[in-house]
């Protein structure tokens, strides 16, 4: 490992600029920082399901694997030029989400985030995942270096994420929590 931080503040930032593994400069609000920034955000939510007492070993497992894989991610867009996130990753990460998709019947509604406080949280970790994709998709528009895998792996992760809580509510006994549609409500207007 590099540099290890003896003091955690640096003040090199006071100027709304951060400092990428490269050594280079670049605005706090760039789309870089924002993708690295959401990326964070999702492996903090990740962290919150492995919180839970009722996580599953295999679903704990595949979960650090993926607290991971996030860490290599967010560093390939701290470092331009850096290419960490493989095909390889994206494969296993289907492969892990195919095996947990065979305990699950087969899905019939649409689902509604919620179920037990673990499924809850991988519900709000999808969403998280599913802005770091877009935060992601956003800086390869201005910048041709983000790799394909990089953004497979977070689209992917995204399905891991959904089947996961899915899985999360089997494991406890609970019944997905489905959408109904309401008979007879309808949109109103807002009064002008």
């Amino acid at each position: 490992m590099g540099n290890r931080l003896t003091k955690i503040y640096t003040r090199t930032g006071d100027d709304g600029t951060t400092g990428l593994g490269d050594g280079s400069r670049i605005d706090k609000d760039s789309l870089r920082v924002q993708a690295m920034g959401e990326v964070d955000h999702l492996n903090a939510f990740i962290g919150t399901v492995l919180s839970q007492a009722d996580v599953p070993a295999a679903v704990r497992d595949y979960l650090a694997d993926i607290q991971h894989d996030l860490f290599d991610l967010g560093a390939e867009l701290c470092i331009p030029g850096s290419a960490r996130i493989t095909p390889e990753h994206v494969t296993r990460l289907e492969v892990q989400l195919d095996a947990l998709n065979a305990n699950l019947g087969r899905l019939e509604d649409f689902i509604l985030p919620g179920g037990t406080p673990a499924a809850a949280q991988a519900h709000l970790a999808r969403t998280a995942c599913r802005n770091a994709e877009r935060a992601v998709l956003a800086l390869a528009r201005e910048w041709a270096g983000v790799n394909a895998p990089l953004r497979r792996y977070l689209n992917r992760l995204s399905d891991f994420l959904f089947v996961t809580a899915r899985e999360l509510n089997r494991c406890a006994g609970r019944k997905d929590v489905v959408w109904v549609q309401r008979k007879g409500q309808q949109c109103s207007k807002t009064p002008s």
